[in-house]
């Protein structure tokens, strides 16, 4: 390897790739044979995981023999121009292939689910934090709708002159969790208040947190460990309001953790709505508690909603959003507030990929 290779990002997980190739050549190996049902459904989804991967390292690969077959053949003069030639050509192909190959590697090293629950709760700042936090909801269903993700409002509080206090979505698809795993955290507006007679910049605050989805099988609650209650839904819902106990409210007792659900008019809906947040939230709390040095706790995760807590600030007189954690400022406000989301999220992406090669470098996982 030379001075210029070890200075590429792809160096870092050379042996790793080495590993998913021969691993690949073992699952060939192992599909050639008569095999189980079970193991063959098994193996298939493991080579179908690791296949774009190891594609990528293969055509590394056939690049780099390339570079050196050319340099063989440039030392006769009758086919140096095309050895010339087909070595520029290589070597402008292998930075664009690199990249793509760390990308693939980290998002196959990644376990993603396939959903996540998006919860939104105003913070600092009244009636404006929480028109904030209906806007936060709204751009990140405009997102998710964009990007062909299935969006569902699971609940929904203290909505009063197009303002809420808090919102659970379920956002299902495919790279649902990859896409949104960057919004937990505190966010908060500068802005006039359309009731601000002054004309004074007001700060108001809201905050996120992006929660795997959890299936039955990850999250196993025993019926004995919940306590459910049925209570009169308050608030816009027509005739069932306040005369049949529909919305319901269960209780976690081993943890104290408690959800409620009132949006559906059917008891049982809003139940199983209740149970599915629980478990995500359930799940999150598990993952804090095996991962500490990865995740913190779920409080210091979403942070308090006070305005000094903050990833992000959405500064609407300088059509601005800055997003903290690494120092970058996006401009046309108003179109990221209608869910354009895509070049925040590509430069988190890239922060966190430098970080993970760091860390790789470093010999830590």
């Amino acid at each position: 390897m030379t001075a210029a290779d070890g200075a590429r990002p792809v160096t870092l997980i050379l042996p790793r790739l080495d590993a998913l190739v021969e691993r690949m050549a073992a699952l060939e190996a192992r599909l050639a044979d008569p095999i189980a049902p079970h193991e063959l459904a098994a193996l298939m989804k493991e080579r179908g995981r690791i296949a774009p991967v190891v594609a990528l390292v293969l055509e590394r690969r056939r690049l780099q023999q390339e570079i050196h077959d050319a340099d063989v053949l440039a030392a006769d003069a009758a086919f140096a121009a095309l050895a010339s030639e087909t070595r520029v050509r290589a070597e402008g192909l292998l930075p664009q292939l690199e990249t793509e190959l760390v990308a693939r590697f980290l998002d196959e090293e990644d376990a993603c689910p396939e959903g996540v629950i998006l919860e939104v709760r105003a913070g600092t700042g009244g009636e404006e934090a929480a028109l904030f936090a209906a806007e936060l909801v709204r751009m990140y269903t405009r997102f998710c709708e964009r990007r062909g993700l299935a969006v569902e409002l699971l609940d929904e509080s203290g909505r009063a002159m197009g303002g809420v206090r808090e919102a659970v979505l379920s956002v299902g698809g495919k790279g649902a969790w990859k896409l949104l795993r960057f919004e937990s955290g505190g966010h908060r507006v500068q802005r006039v208040p359309a009731t601000e007679a002054q004309g004074r910049l007001h700060t108001s605050a809201a905050t996120v947190a992006v929660l795997p989805e959890a299936d039955d099988a990850a999250i196993v609650v025993s019926d004995g460990d919940l306590r459910i209650e049925a209570f009169r839904a308050s608030g816009p819902g027509g005739q069932n309001v306040n005369k049949t106990s529909t919305a319901i409210r269960v209780t976690h007792i081993p943890t104290g953790l408690s959800v409620s659900c009132q949006d559906e008019k059917s008891q049982s809906r809003n139940r199983e709505r209740a149970l599915k947040i629980l478990r995500a939230r359930l799940l999150d709390q598990e993952e804090q508690r095996l991962h500490a040095a990865r995740a913190t706790a779920r409080k210091v995760l979403i942070g308090s909603g006070d305005r000094s807590e903050r990833i992000r600030t959405y500064n609407v007189p300088q059509d601005r959003v800055t997003d903290h954690r690494i120092g970058a400022s996006f401009h046309a406000l108003p179109a990221i507030m209608d869910g354009h989301l895509e070049d925040i999220f590509a430069a988190l992406s890239a922060s966190e990929t430098a970080e993970r090669l760091k860390r790789l470098a470093a010999g830590n996982t």
